[in-house]
C-alpha cells in the first residue's frame, strides 16, 4: 500500500467520523428540542378547565374540586380555594355551587378559613351549596363541608373523624448514644416546649392537651352550627374522632344522604351540567410545586415543632 492510498484511507476515515459526529449532534439537538417543546406544552398548555367553558349548553351549576391534604402552600389551601369559590359564586348564570371534595383532612386553620368563606359567599349571593364527598370526607374536609347547605357521600366514603390529633417523636437518648452534645438557648420559660431532644414535661402535656381540647371544641361547635338538628346519633359518639362509612354517616345525620355528583346535580338543582372553576395545573407545575412544598415542610419542621403537627384528623 503506497503513501497515497494510506492518505486517502485516513482522509476517508476522518470524513466518516465527522459525518457520524454531525449525525449524532443533530440527533442530540433534535432530542433536546423535543424535550424543551414537551416542557413548554406541559407548562403553558391551557388547562382543561380553560378549554371546557361548561359541559353542555343548558342550565348548569358552578363546580369547585378540593383534593388532597388541607395545608398551606398546597392546592387545598385557603389561598388557592377561596379565589375559586369567589368565581364560582359570582357566576350569575349558575344555579348553585357544588363542592366535590376528596380529602383526609389537615390544617384546622385552613379548613376554618375555607368554611367561613363558603358561609359568607352563601349569604352574599343567596346560592345553594352542596358538598359531594368522594373517597374521603374526613376531619378538616368534613369541617369545610359543614359550611354547605347539604352533604352527600358515597356508601363507602370514609366520613367524619371529628377530632384533633398531634404527633411527634422523642430522641432523648439518641444524642447520648452518638456522643453529641446539644446546645439550646431560649428566651422565655416555655419556648422549648415539645423539644424532641428533651424529656416530656408534665406541664407540657397538660398544655398540649388543653390546646387540643380547645381546637376540638371549636370543631364541635362548627359542626353543630352547620348540622344542627340533623345530627341523629349519640353526640359523644359523633364527636369521638371516629369515622364511618358514608351509609353509617347518613344514619347518624353526619351527612344528608348517599349520592354521586350527577345525582346531586339533578336532585338538588334540576340540571345535568356544570362549569368547573377549579384551577388546574400542568403535570410539571404540580410536580415542582409538590416537591418544593415537601422540602419546605421538612426544613421548617425542624425549627417549628408545632407547625403542621396539629391537624383535625
Amino acid at each position: 500500500m503506497n503513501d497515497e492510498t494510506v492518505e486517502n484511507t485516513l482522509v476517508k476515515a476522518i470524513l466518516d467520523d465527522r459525518r457520524a459526529e454531525r449525525r449524532w449532534r443533530n440527533v442530540r439537538f433534535a432530542g433536546w428540542m423535543f424535550i424543551l417543546l414537551l416542557f413548554a406544552i406541559l407548562i403553558f398548555a391551557p388547562s382543561s378547565s380553560e378549554l371546557e367553558a361548561r359541559r353542555g349548553d343548558g342550565a348548569y351549576v358552578s363546580l369547585v374540586r378540593m383534593n388532597g391534604t388541607i395545608m398551606s402552600n398546597t392546592t387545598f389551601s385557603a389561598l388557592r380555594v377561596v379565589p375559586e369559590l369567589r368565581k364560582a359564586f359570582a357566576d350569575k348564570n349558575s344555579k348553585g355551587v357544588v363542592l366535590l371534595i376528596n380529602s383526609p383532612g389537615g390544617s384546622p386553620v385552613q379548613a376554618s378559613i375555607i368554611r367561613d368563606k363558603i358561609i359568607e359567599l352563601k349569604k352574599q349571593y343567596h346560592k345553594k351549596v352542596v358538598v359531594v364527598g368522594e373517597d374521603e370526607l374526613a376531619s378538616g374536609a368534613y369541617l369545610v363541608s359543614t359550611g354547605a347547605d347539604k352533604i352527600y357521600v358515597n356508601n363507602d366514603t370514609l366520613t367524619g373523624s371529628i377530632g384533633v390529633i398531634m404527633g411527634g417523636f422523642g430522641f432523648v437518648d439518641t444524642l447520648k448514644k452518638v456522643g453529641v452534645t446539644r446546645r439550646l438557648f431560649v428566651a422565655g420559660d416555655h419556648k422549648d416546649r415539645l423539644d424532641p431532644f428533651q424529656p416530656v414535661k408534665p406541664e407540657d402535656v397538660e398544655k398540649i392537651n388543653k390546646v387540643l381540647a380547645q381546637v376540638h371544641q371549636n370543631f364541635i361547635d362548627q359542626v353543630i352550627q352547620g348540622r344542627g338538628n340533623r345530627l341523629h346519633g349519640d353526640r359523644q359518639e359523633i364527636f369521638s374522632g371516629d369515622f364511618w362509612t358514608g351509609k353509617e354517616a347518613a344514619q347518624l345525620g353526619v351527612v344528608d344522604g348517599t349520592a354521586n355528583l350527577w345525582t346531586v346535580l339533578e336532585r338538588e338543582f334540576g340540571v345535568k351540567d356544570y362549569k368547573d372553576y377549579t384551577t388546574r395545573v400542568s403535570f410539571l407545575q404540580a410536580l415542582f410545586h409538590n416537591t418544593a412544598t415537601e422540602l419546605y415542610f421538612h426544613l421548617t419542621n425542624e425549627t417549628s415543632p408545632l407547625r403542621e403537627q396539629m391537624q383535625v384528623d
